[in-house]
């Protein structure tokens, strides 16, 4: 396969912090990639603690088992989506939700559209339909669809016009001439940028499998243990915000992150790609914990730090992390307002209103 590409794991100093890792412990990395995070845990286990490295890249799964090799007695690869995951009693669990630099950069992925190549994005190669085959056989108004919700493109209906005119769609750099010619520059930002992430994100289902990831992973994972999620785009950001805030809503869960943290100057520097991530974190409680806790906040227990609606009673100090998380947990309350958008072909929830 070649020389292994150069890998910067994103955010790794926070992760491995947030994810307190045990010598002995059982971890979970949802999104092997290159290797990077799963290398940095396994780094810090004993003969006794083991990680499982999965992701839908066989190529990726590949080059990580190479990256790794001096902790094979410690990892476990395997080939998996979000949605296939079925793991128990971990310790900490962590998924990095970014494309590799190595995948958009493989003129044979189908990712880029500054190189020739078949407009393919799948992630898993051995199955799923490919952005051409989706393109030259969904209806213009799907297609449309696709490009204003998760591409955000203001000039879908224009562009997506142009593409059913142009079928087949034969490769990339077609795709891309397609859309340029569409939608001329008006910006920095190359006019395909939005319509190929939006494709990528349709023909991997990644808003269905991050929807299943914030499922199962509560259930994966033990009380006390850590759950770690990058995201990169505002969508990811709020489905695992709310998601979060739910679990914490129920007792299921204390919020580690009060507020994303993101990646520090002299990352963004060294790592340009690593600008847009932003880092939450959970850790899981047991309901019995849980709502004793609750007991005591509702009776003014010294010690609570439930913010009521007119004071603070008690409050503990502020314990911050190296890198300003709060360490404390509390209480947010939940000011979002939510609604369901039908869209082509299914329905997704989307957040309205942020935090004030």
């Amino acid at each position: 396969m070649g020389d292994i590409p150069r890998h910067h794991p994103v955010m790794l100093g926070e992760s491995l912090e947030l994810l307190a890792i045990r010598p002995d412990g059982r971890y979970l990395d949802c999104t092997a990639g290159l290797g990077g995070h799963t290398r940095a845990i396994a780094e810090r286990l004993t003969a006794g603690g083991k990680i499982i490295s999965c992701d839908r890249d066989a190529q990726s799964l590949e080059m990580a088992r190479r990256n790794t090799a001096e902790f094979h007695d410690r990892i476990e690869f395997r080939q998996a989506s979000f949605s296939e995951l079925a793991e128990s009693n971990l310790d900490g669990l962590i998924a990095d939700l970014g494309v590799s630099r190595y995948q958009l950069t493989s003129p044979e992925r189908g990712f880029s559209f500054q190189a020739e190549g078949p407009a393919d994005m799948r992630m898993d190669q051995s199955r799923g339909v490919t952005a051409a085959e989706l393109l030259n056989h969904s209806a213009e108004k799907a297609i449309a669809g696709w490009l204003h919700q998760y591409g955000e493109e203001r000039r879908a209906r224009k562009i997506a016009g142009a593409i059913v005119r142009a079928r087949p769609i034969r490769s990339t750099l077609h795709l891309a001439g397609v859309v340029e010619r569409a939608a001329p520059r008006t910006g920095p930002l190359h006019p395909a940028t939005r319509t190929f992430m939006a494709l990528r994100m349709v023909v991997n289902r990644e808003q269905e499998e991050l929807d299943a990831l914030l499922e199962r992973a509560p259930r994966m994972v033990r009380p006390g243990g850590r759950i770690v999620i990058i995201s990169f785009m505002s969508l990811e950001d709020r489905k695992v915000k709310e998601s979060f805030r739910e679990l914490k809503r129920t007792g299921r869960a204390i919020i580690l992150t009060k507020k994303p943290l993101e990646p520090s100057e002299k990352e963004v520097r060294e790592n340009p790609p690593s600008r847009s991530a932003k880092l939450r974190a959970v850790e899981i409680v047991n309901h019995q914990q849980s709502n004793v806790t609750e007991e005591h906040q509702s009776h003014g227990h010294p010690g609570t730090h439930l913010q009521s609606a007119n004071r603070r009673e008690n409050p503990l100090p502020r314990r911050t992390g190296r890198y300003g998380h709060d360490l404390r947990g509390g209480f947010i309350r939940r000011r979002g307002r939510v609604h369901f958008a039908r869209t082509a072909q299914r329905l997704h929830l989307l957040l309205l209103e942020e935090d004030r």
